[in-house]
């Protein structure tokens, strides 16, 4: 844009929209995902008309749930993009969601002008938004000049991407899209972040004590988290486990960091692992509920030694006491610690590998008939069995997974064979990840996306089944349909007319819902009719959803979390 001043000189001018537009694509973030409206409906027109893919959502939520994932992926801030106070309300769930987990995001939305918000004048959606971001994420920034707008930027990139990874929080007030100055001016003020996650190496002394201490284990265990698949530093991890000969059990996320039928895989032996291992080495994992915080039953009554690898000293601690601490960037913890092993390591004994390898095949041997049934109503089992096969046919798709029993259940049925495959809930266990996550993935990685939801969970987010449908994405959805919350089976214990709190309406059918937005909807009743329809929606590459139906007693209360939900201990009359 120009303008004339009065001496007829031209002076070629920029403003905020297009600043900010820049300075997002100086730093090779070219995404947003978010949902239009009062300030921000022409930034979204002017990021999209500038070649930057803009993804309107249905609900802030999702989009921010997208953004989350986004990061996750590529190691980058996801942006969501909101509107000022009900909007950016409804994307703080989503920030908060990325700072438990670790994943660099980046909430940006508009807001009131800061002279009325002060005094309370009752502006437009009036809320002092930077106040109230604060507490629920890693940092929060506020721009209020044009010519601050590079610096700021740059920031909040920093912020969420470096040491451990969480959400930013930046508010832009209306009055900052439309400022003007000068574009020459405007250019040098942007800023390109340079090396924005810098490595943090471990000091040589925490190493030398770590491997001590695996040196002299006689049952050594290795737990990857997600912050492991994060990091990327795939073939170191897989070089350590395998030189060592540590036998290794990967929670959820971290699922295809190492094939889950590797020789070392633990994750069939799970309890076995937990409770006898004497030497556990945490890899980009927090001894948080997940782990039952590190003690307990599910740990048994072997004495353990910890040795822990986190960017962030504080962790560290944090329910037991950690006797090898390894504070530093995950790559270059596990770079160090596989070069100290040597060529004359001793491997674990033999009587440990064996045990663990043995109590996997047992419980592998166990499984597979109820994977193999047909039933009909299905049951998660034989449901997930047919997924399960999916997958190892298809090792590229990307799993997205959430619910109670669905999530349960498949985070420990379905093999994973590469890393940053399996996306679901984690650290905080939200319910509603699903379309918002399973759009971000395809958007992301181009690859096929094959969501599994649980009838609850995907009412969260289901009208996103019309983004899904908007952008013609490759995603499949099954909703394991079993008419409730953990089972469908429930009644109003006083008999009046209302549904029990815990029941669906019977036999809805959400296949519906897809062919409305022009999807493809299935009505699968069978293990056999969902693999074939799974198969075909993959092979397509079409938005379907497969309405599975699911017997509606075959769910567990909380699915395997149900001491979480506490029970009366008075007695009814």
């Amino acid at each position: 844009m120009s303008t004339t001043n009065a001496d007829t000189d031209t002076e070629t001018l920029t403003d905020g929209f297009h600043l900010i537009i820049n300075a997002l694509k100086l730093n090779d973030i070219n995404t947003i995902y978010g949902v239009p409206g009062i300030p921000i409906t022409d930034f979204g027109r002017y990021a999209q008309a500038a070649g930057m893919r803009v993804l309107s959502f249905r609900h802030e939520q999702h989009a921010g749930y997208a953004a989350a994932i986004a990061g996750y992926l590529s190691q980058k801030p996801g942006i969501c993009l909101t509107v000022s106070a009900p909007g950016f309300l409804n994307g703080l769930t989503a920030l908060a969601h990325a700072t438990t987990n670790c994943f660099p995001m980046i909430l940006i939305s508009g807001s009131s002008e800061r002279e009325i918000v002060d005094l309370q004048q009752g502006d437009y959606e009036e809320m002092d938004q930077l106040a109230i971001a604060k507490t629920l994420c890693k940092d929060a920034y506020r721009i209020l000049h044009a010519e601050d707008i590079g610096i700021g930027i740059a920031r909040a990139i920093r912020a969420a991407v470096s040491g451990r990874p969480g959400g930013v929080y930046l508010d832009l007030p209306a009055k900052l899209f439309g400022q003007v100055m000068n574009a020459d001016a405007g250019a040098k003020s942007l800023v390109k972040v340079i090396d924005p996650a810098p490595r943090q190496l471990p000091a040589p002394e925490a190493v030398s004590r770590a491997l001590n201490e695996l040196k002299n284990a006689k049952r050594p265990l290795i737990i990857l988290g997600k912050g492991a698949a994060y990091a990327q530093a795939d073939a170191d991890i897989r070089a350590f486990v395998e030189k060592s000969g540590i036998p290794y059990l990967p929670m959820s996320m971290a699922k295809g960091l190492l094939p889950d039928t590797h020789p070392l895989s633990a994750g069939a032996a799970r309890s076995l692992a937990l409770k006898e291992a004497d030497v556990v080495v945490m890899i980009g994992a927090r001894l948080n509920w997940l782990l039952s915080h590190g003690k307990g039953k599910s740990w048994g009554t072997t004495p353990k030694r910890f040795i822990q690898i986190d960017i962030e000293p504080r962790e560290m601690d944090s329910n037991v006491e950690i006797v090898a601490p390894l504070v530093g960037d995950i790559g270059s913890c596990v770079s160090a610690l596989l070069s100290g092993l040597g060529d004359d390591w001793p491997t674990p004994p033999a009587e440990w590998t064996s045990a663990i390898r043995q109590k996997v095949e047992t419980n592998v041997a166990r499984m597979a008939p109820k994977l193999r049934n047909n039933n009909v109503p299905m049951d998660f089992h034989g449901a997930l069995g047919a997924l399960r096969t999916i997958i190892k046919e298809r090792p590229d798709a990307i799993l997205v997974n959430e619910g109670a029993n669905t999530l349960d259940f498949a985070r420990s049925i379905i093999d994973m064979y590469q890393p940053r495959k399996r996306l679901d809930v984690g650290t905080w266990g939200v319910m509603g990840i699903g379309m918002g996550t399973a759009i971000a993935a395809a958007v992301e990685t181009g690859h096929p996306v094959l969501a599994i939801e649980g009838d609850s969970a995907f009412g969260f987010s289901g009208m996103e089944i019309e983004t899904i449908c908007r952008y013609n994405l490759p995603i499949c959805v099954v909703v394991f349909n079993n008419n409730g919350i953990y089972r469908g089976t429930d009644v109003n214990p006083s008999g009046g007319d209302d549904a029990a709190t815990t029941v669906f309406v019977k036999d809805a059918r959400y296949d519906k819902m897809m062919e409305a937005f022009g999807g493809v909807g299935v009505y699968a009743t069978s293990p056999d009719d969902l693999s074939r329809a799974v198969n075909e929606a993959m092979d397509s590459g079409k938005p379907t959803l497969i309405n599975a139906v699911i017997d509606e007693q075959a769910g567990t209360e909380s699915g395997r979390i149900g001491n979480l939900n506490p029970q009366s201990v008075v007695s009814k009359k």
